[in-house]
């Protein structure tokens, strides 16, 4: 992926990581379409950022994803990145059924939202020279963290069609890009867990993409220990340490 002269659109770009790398992307010399469910949100960020722009998407409705791409066609239909960013981590007890309706939820955003935006934006991709998607799954997908068992879960499955994608778009032009976060420093999670600060990691990101374009994963350097884990043996001892055992 080049880093400059792209029109992007990210869903899940009015907070957090999404919307520290829609600044980087938008300062480097692209035209960058954030998305959310809030349009007052999206109102200011368009305010404050000369040239961006904003549609309204609720990525856990299908009708939503289908109208935002209809809408984005007509106002660029020179759009050729798209970052399916959006995302939810709740904590869960798996104790007892309390936990069900958290479960559902965030499958419903954090898969089949990614599924479903790959499957609305994927034949306009594929269709241009230079067209990328960005699936966005986490460290966790690779060590779990036990308080949030559904969110690792559907990050793990993003990871897994995010492969398969690429193995079956490789008979078009599509660059299919996987970026793997570590724990951030954003408000994803309420409460103070921690993380990479949350500049210098979209710094990094940016960095990795300039230096390496045709990556099928981005990933910072504190992500390596969960990403690498099984491959160094390490795996069983990095489940004990998220979990503080």
């Amino acid at each position: 992926m080049q880093t400059t002269g792209n029109t992007i659109f990210i869903p899940g770009a009015t907070s957090g990581i999404g919307l520290a790398l829609a600044q980087r992307l938008h300062a480097a010399g692209n035209v960058v379409i954030v998305g959310g469910r809030r349009r007052e949100l999206l109102d200011r960020i368009v305010a404050e950022h000369d040239g961006m722009a904003a549609v309204a998407v609720d990525v856990a409705d299908p009708a939503s994803i289908e109208a935002a791409r209809d809408e984005l066609l007509r106002t660029h239909p020179e759009l050729n990145v798209v970052v399916a960013m959006a995302g939810i981590m709740v904590p869960e007890d798996l104790h007892g059924p309390g936990f069900l309706e958290t479960s559902e939820a965030t499958i419903a955003t954090n898969l089949l939202g990614t599924i479903r935006t790959i499957a609305a934006f994927v034949p306009h991709l594929t269709a241009r020279p230079d067209g990328v998607l960005m699936t966005v799954s986490s460290g966790l997908a690779f060590v779990p963290l036990a308080m949030t068992p559904t969110y690792n879960a559907t990050k793990a499955a993003v990871h897994s069609f995010t492969q398969s994608l690429r193995v079956q778009l490789s008979d078009t032009p599509l660059q299919v890009i996987e970026l793997v976060p570590p724990a951030v420093d954003t408000d994803l999670m309420a409460g103070d867990f921690g993380g990479m600060p949350l500049d210098a990691f979209a710094d990094e990101v940016m960095e990795l993409l300039a230096a390496h374009p045709d990556a099928d994963e981005v990933l910072v350097e504190n992500v390596h220990p969960l990403r690498f884990a099984e491959a160094r043996g390490t795996h069983a001892q990095m489940v004990a340490a998220l979990s503080g055992h």
